[in-house]
């Protein structure tokens, strides 16, 4: 991380919230707004959050879009909440604050091959303790969080050549991460899903913040930079990021989104 002193990054990024005429927040899910699931098997709606992000988006001058590499059909469950933007699948997926669905991807042109390779992946940790499968229908991805660190990199060290081997049939990408491997098209990419977001759904003069807690928010911090808004990591400590600042855990980023609802626009004018 470019580490910078934590109190004078934030003051930085309230004031520039502080003077924004418009806001157009993208929030990750796990890991940012609520703290990670034991499995992605898990989907347990939070009442408070999703009432926080129904006062954020009922601000007039606040737009909510959640960003998340979970399944759309599990983001929906997470959070039903009318009138916000979500994109499952790292934004493959996505619907809109009308109930309009975008898919991203020809759904023929990637199932063939994660048919192919999921049966692979089922033999490889068939009876290793602390693996998890995960088919989101659009991407695979092997989970190894709850194994011993050992196994998980042998495990994953065995997957990874038949992922680059099924991702050259199509145009396909492997994404790494601790003790965790996934494929998906190329398009499952939280920085070119934001392109794709802000070209679809402009909201001119508005100050993007995008606030994301791993190496896969990374990519749209890079494009929100470049769009001249404000990247927040989500980190108990100290990482390299191309974030601006960050937040210890998600209680304390609901709690800095509270005060971005009393904030924002204030010095406007």
């Amino acid at each position: 991380m470019r580490e910078r002193d934590l109190p004078h990054a934030l003051e930085m990024v309230n004031g520039r919230i502080a003077r924004a005429e418009r806001l157009w927040l993208f929030l990750d899910y796990d890991g940012t707004l609520a703290e990670l699931a034991p499995t992605p098997a898990v989907v347990e709606p939070d009442p408070d959050l999703a009432d926080l992000l129904r006062r954020l988006s009922g601000h007039p001058k606040i737009r909510v879009s959640v960003v998340s590499g979970r399944r759309l059909a599990h983001v929906r469950e997470l959070l039903p909440v009318e009138g916000i933007l979500l994109a499952g699948s790292y934004g493959i997926e996505i619907q809109t604050p009308q109930g309009e669905r975008i898919d991203r991807v020809d759904w023929e042109m990637v199932r063939p091959v994660l048919d192919e390779l999921k049966p692979r992946w089922e033999a490889l940790i068939e009876g290793r303790e602390g693996f998890f499968l995960e088919d989101k229908g659009w991407t695979l991805a092997i989970h190894g969080r709850r194994a011993d660190p050992g196994e998980a990199d042998r495990v994953l060290a065995e997957a990874r050549p038949m992922a680059q081997e099924a991702a050259r049939k199509g145009d396909f990408r492997v994404l790494g991460g601790y003790k965790f491997l996934e494929i998906g098209p190329r398009e499952a990419d939280k920085g070119d899903s934001l392109e794709f977001l802000l070209a679809e759904f402009p909201m001119p003069g508005a100050l993007l913040l995008f606030v994301g807690d791993e190496d896969k928010d990374e990519e749209a911090f890079e494009v929100i930079i470049e769009h001249g808004g404000i990247a927040v990591r989500v980190a108990p400590q100290e990482c390299e990021t191309l974030a601006h600042c960050r937040l210890e855990a998600p209680p304390v980023v609901r709690r800095w989104l509270e005060t971005a609802l009393e904030s924002v626009g204030s010095d406007a004018g």
